[in-house]
């Protein structure tokens, strides 16, 4: 026997449910694009930040009996050691840090000439960020008194030189870059939810 046609009356049913279905599926893409732009929100914040200066020593704002020895600077990450330069300035403008900075993990140390005068004195600081990027900053502290050893010679310093920097952009601590790629990332998603929803627009226009 035959088989009998179908009612043309359930034709538009059939097609409403494939249409249905294609909605569908479409509606559960959207989830999944959000999570994964939630993802890459979350994961590229801290990437994108560089390291910030923990603590001083002395502190910033302390006031201490005499210069110490040697001045400290702590970091959330462990600096490099290329194109550090610590600045330690009188009231007159001369400056006693004596030789190279020093970097043992998270701490960077500038030795200090003696016979420093009494008074304030302000600190410049810049490092290689663990991720390249210099950083610097300034603080100030002061002392009560001055040392009793006088040094040979005490030299009066220009701004801090840049040449030695690793990058071509200097950072103040803990000020991340525009996180360019996260956009650029967001853009593709946004492009690929764009063009999944045309996509569905064209077949649910062909299934009419």
């Amino acid at each position: 026997m035959a088989a009998l046609p179908l009612p043309s009356t359930l034709l538009p049913a059939t097609r409403l449910r494939g249409r249905r279905r294609r909605a569908l599926s479409f509606g559960a893409l959207v989830p999944a694009i959000l999570l994964a732009l939630a993802l890459l929100l979350g994961a590229g914040g801290p990437a994108g930040a560089h390291d910030e200066l923990t603590g001083t020593n002395p502190a910033e704002g302390a006031t201490v009996d005499v210069l110490p020895p040697s001045l400290e600077l702590g970091f959330s990450n462990v600096p490099s050691g290329i194109g550090a330069q610590v600045q330690v300035l009188d009231e007159a403008g001369a400056d006693w840090a004596d030789g190279p900075v020093s970097i043992v993990d998270r701490t960077a140390t500038q030795p200090l000439r003696s016979g420093a005068p009494a008074g304030e004195y302000t600190v410049n600081w810049r490092v290689a960020s663990s991720d390249s990027h210099p950083i610097e900053g300034t603080f100030a502290f002061t002392t009560l008194q001055g040392s009793s050893t006088v040094p040979d010679s005490v030299t009066t310093p220009g701004p801090v030189e840049t040449q030695d920097a690793p990058a071509n952009e200097t950072q103040t601590a803990g000020v991340s870059d525009f996180p360019w790629s996260i956009v650029l990332m967001i853009a593709a998603l946004v492009a690929i939810a764009v063009a999944l929803a045309l996509t569905a627009r064209k077949k649910l226009g062909a299934d009419r």
